[in-house]
């Protein structure tokens, strides 16, 4: 909480997307880019869930982020929410190998992380992407924490919504929460806050990274063969002092006979509401 809810950050630094407790490609993310301090690190949420080790990985990045502070920095994710991880895998973790205090000492923790960066005032990264009502970084500057991610509003948007080629302006979300926005509202953030940049995760893409609206919103997904059933690569994103942006590639293990194809979207969908897509 010393540090604030919009990390100010300077290059150069590498970017990480989704790990989802695959703790093993996480060694293997620092292995390529080098192990902190060696190397500046962002990660932009979902630590933890659907993986095996999201204990690991989580205890990892916290004690990277305490032993080096100004070197090390992790966002909230939509599974860094006991509503979400409740369901999805890290509650019963914690409750099998420990006890239910250590997953509500894990909210308590969830609910102070930053939500945003800004990298050099030309790179924003969030989670999950804009929101109608983001007008202005002020607004994120003026969410108190703690706070648990509210169902509507600017702080869940962040962690939520996605892009739509297929869209102009904004639209409903499959998902069941928040909302999905075209190229027009990228291009039209970008400009107006004269920013070169978005860079966010939450969704598995098949190359680790994928650009979106003429290279102005790059989606990273830093967790390879996703869940065991998907045989996307991992990406991390290198960003220099020029903030020349470069990507390193965790390539999938080859696919074992037994996960013959796509098991079917792991994307998730916000209480009951219609399915949807990370």
């Amino acid at each position: 909480m010393s540090q604030p809810i919009l990390l100010d950050l300077e290059a150069p630094i590498k970017i990480c997307g989704d790990i989802h407790g695959q703790y093993y490609d996480l060694l293997r993310l620092f292995e390529y880019g080098g192990f902190p301090p060696e190397s500046n690190y962002l990660f932009m949420g979902d630590y933890v869930d659907r993986g095996k080790q999201s204990l690991e990985t989580i205890c990892l990045l916290l004690a990277y982020k305490i032993k080096y502070p100004e070197n090390f920095f992790i966002l909230r994710g939509n599974h860094e929410c006991a509503s979400i991880n409740r369901i999805y895998g890290f509650y019963d973790e914690c409750k099998r190998r420990y006890n239910i205090k250590l997953w509500k000492t894990f909210t308590d923790c969830f609910n102070c992380l930053p939500i945003a960066a800004l990298v050099d005032e030309k790179i924003f990264c969030m989670h999950g992407g804009l929101s109608p009502d983001l007008q202005s970084f002020e607004q994120i500057r003026r969410v108190m924490r703690p706070t648990d991610v509210p169902d509507t509003g600017l702080l869940c948007d962040l962690l939520w919504s996605d892009p739509d080629k297929d869209i102009s302006g904004w639209s409903e979300n499959d998902r069941g929460v928040s909302f999905t926005f075209g190229p027009d509202i990228v291009s039209r953030f970008l400009q107006k806050h004269d920013i070169d940049l978005i860079c966010r995760a939450h969704q598995v893409v098949e190359d680790g990274y994928e650009f979106f609206s003429k290279r102005q919103l790059v989606t990273i997904f830093s967790a390879p063969n996703y869940c065991g059933e998907f045989d996307n690569a991992g990406a991390m994103m290198s960003v220099d002092d020029s903030l020349m942006c470069s990507f390193q590639i965790l390539k999938p293990a080859e696919k074992r006979a037994k996960y013959g194809g796509y098991a079917g979207n792991k994307n998730t969908q916000r209480g009951k509401k219609k399915n949807g897509s990370s």
